[in-house]
C-alpha cells in the first residue's frame, strides 16, 4: 500500500507540473486577460516627452506602407482627419507620403500637442499640409465636418468606451471614406505584457515602460474589436493582427 501511494503522489505531481506548463504556454487562449482601463489622456509633461522622444521607428515608419496595402492604389487626396494625433508623428509621416492630402490632427492632451507644435514649425515643407488641434473625442471643434479619410494609432486602448471611436468615424468621415486604425493588442497575460515591454521598449525611461505596460492591458483582442465593428454597422470593417502587437482595422465607409 505505501508503495502504491507514493507512485500515485508521484504520477499527481507530474500530472500537475504538466498541467501548469501547458496553462501558461496557452493562457492567451484558455484564460485570456480581462482589459484594465488606463486613463484617457496622457497630460504629464514626463509621459508626453517620454513618448514624443522615443523610438517608434518600426510600427510608425511602416504605418503608411500598411495603409497603402490595405487600400492598394486608391488614390488619397483631400483632407485627412488623424484622430488622437499625439506629439503628430504619424500626422507628419502621413502628409509626407500623401503630399495631395492635408492632414487635421486632433488630440484632447496640449503636453503631447506641444511636441507637436515645435515640430511643424521646424518643418516648414508641411506647414500648408498639416495643422493641429487640441480637442477630445467626441466633441472636437475642427475646420469642416467630413473628411475624406480618417486614420488614427492608439487611441481606441485609451477610451473608456470604444463606441465613442467609432461613432465618430461615422460621423466624421466622407462614405466611401477609407478608414484606417492601428492599436496595440491585449496579450494574453501579464508576464507576457511585461515581456513585450522589455522587447519593445528596454532602453526607453521608466515613465514610458509603465505606461506601455498599462496601455498593453488596456488594449483590445480582435474578437472584441470585432463585437465593436458590429455594434457600430461596420462589420464589413477588417481586422487583423500584426506584428506581436498590433492590430489593424481598415474599411471603407458606408
Amino acid at each position: 500500500m505505501g508503495h502504491t501511494g507514493t507512485a500515485g503522489a508521484g504520477t499527481g505531481r507530474e500530472a500537475l507540473a504538466a498541467w501548469l506548463v501547458f496553462r501558461t504556454e496557452y493562457a492567451e487562449i484558455l484564460y485570456p486577460m480581462e482589459r484594465k482601463r488606463e486613463p484617457e489622456l496622457m497630460v504629464e509633461d514626463a509621459q508626453a516627452r517620454a513618448y514624443a522622444e522615443a523610438d517608434f521607428n518600426d510600427p510608425h515608419g511602416g504605418y503608411v506602407t500598411l495603409f497603402k496595402e490595405a487600400f492598394g492604389d486608391r488614390g488619397i487626396s483631400g483632407y485627412v482627419l488623424d484622430l488622437g494625433c499625439g506629439p503628430g508623428d504619424i500626422t507628419f509621416r502621413f502628409a509626407r507620403a500623401f503630399p495631395g492630402c492635408t492632414v487635421h490632427g486632433v488630440d484632447g492632451s496640449e503636453a503631447m500637442l506641444g511636441f507637436g507644435w515645435r515640430q511643424l514649425t521646424a518643418s516648414p515643407e508641411l506647414q500648408g499640409n498639416v495643422e493641429l488641434f487640441t480637442g477630445m473625442v467626441p466633441g472636437a471643434e475642427l475646420p469642416r465636418e467630413r473628411y475624406d479619410a480618417i486614420i488614427s494609432n492608439s487611441l481606441l486602448h485609451h477610451l473608456p468606451r470604444p463606441a465613442v471611436l467609432w461613432d465618430e468615424v461615422k460621423l466624421r468621415g466622407k462614405p466611401g471614406a477609407p478608414v484606417f486604425i492601428m492599436d496595440l493588442r491585449r496579450p494574453g497575460s501579464r508576464e507576457y505584457a511585461r515581456l513585450l515591454v522589455d522587447r519593445h521598449a528596454g532602453s526607453e525611461p521608466e515613465i514610458l515602460h509603465r505606461d506601455f505596460y498599462n496601455s498593453l492591458l488596456a488594449a483590445f483582442r480582435v474578437e472584441e474589436v470585432h463585437k465593436q465593428l458590429e455594434k457600430a454597422g461596420l462589420d464589413a470593417f477588417t481586422v487583423k493582427e500584426t506584428g506581436d502587437r498590433h492590430l489593424i482595422i481598415s474599411g471603407l465607409l458606408p
